[in-house]
C-alpha cells in the first residue's frame, strides 16, 4: 500500500483487512482479464477505498470492496483493450499460469458475467444482491447470468461434440 493510506491505517482496518483479503482475492481471480494479478486489483480497491477513509466507516465492507474491485477490474479490462486495439502485435502472447480454477470458457466470458456468476453460484447471493454490489438491476444480473450459461453451455456441447469425432 502506499505510504499515504499505510499511514492512516488503524489496527481495525488491518483486521478487517487480513479477514476480508482472501475473499476479496478470490473474487479478483474471477473477474480478472487474464495475465493480471489478482493481488493488484485488490491492492487497488483498498488503497482507493481507504483514501476515503477508514474501512469501518463502512456499513459492509466485503460488499463495498466487492463492487470496487469490480469496477477496478473493468476499467483495467478497458484501458487494456483500448491500447491492445491500437498496437499491431509483434509477438505472441506469452503462456501464463493460471490459477486451477480457472477453465478456457470461463474466460471467454465479460468480466460482468463472470462476476454476477461467482457471487450468485459460488457466494450464494440472490440476484438482487448481485445487482446491488455491480450497480444493475437483479433482472439485468438474472439475463447476464442466463447468457453466460447459455454461452457455457454452447462452447461445451460444442467441446464435446468435437471430442467425439
Amino acid at each position: 500500500m502506499t505510504q499515504e493510506v499505510r499511514s492512516h491505517l488503524g489496527q481495525d482496518d488491518a483486521a478487517l483487512i487480513a479477514d476480508l483479503y482472501p475473499h476479496l482475492r478470490s473474487f479478483a481471480s474471477v473477474v480478472a482479464r487474464r495475465g493480471e494479478d489478482p493481488n493488484d486489483l485488490v491492492q487497488e480497491a483498498l488503497v482507493r477505498t481507504l483514501r476515503r477513509g477508514p474501512l469501518s466507516r463502512l456499513e459492509h465492507p466485503k460488499a463495498y470492496l466487492r463492487t470496487v474491485v469490480y469496477h477496478v477490474a473493468v476499467s483495467a479490462w478497458r484501458q487494456w483493450a483500448t491500447e491492445h486495439n491500437s498496437v499491431i502485435q509483434i509477438v505472441p502472447e506469452a503462456v501464463m499460469p493460471e490459477d486451477p480454477w480457472q477453465v478456457e470458457e470461463l474466460l471467454c466470458l465479460s468480466p460482468k458475467a463472470r462476476a454476477v456468476m461467482y457471487l450468485h453460484v459460488i457466494e450464494g447471493l440472490t440476484y438482487e444482491e448481485v445487482g446491488d454490489q455491480l450497480g444493475c438491476s437483479a433482472v439485468s444480473a438474472r439475463k447476464t447470468a442466463s447468457r453466460a450459461r447459455r454461452r457455457l453451455r454452447r462452447l461445451l456441447v460444442g467441446e464435446v461434440n468435437d471430442a467425439t469425432a
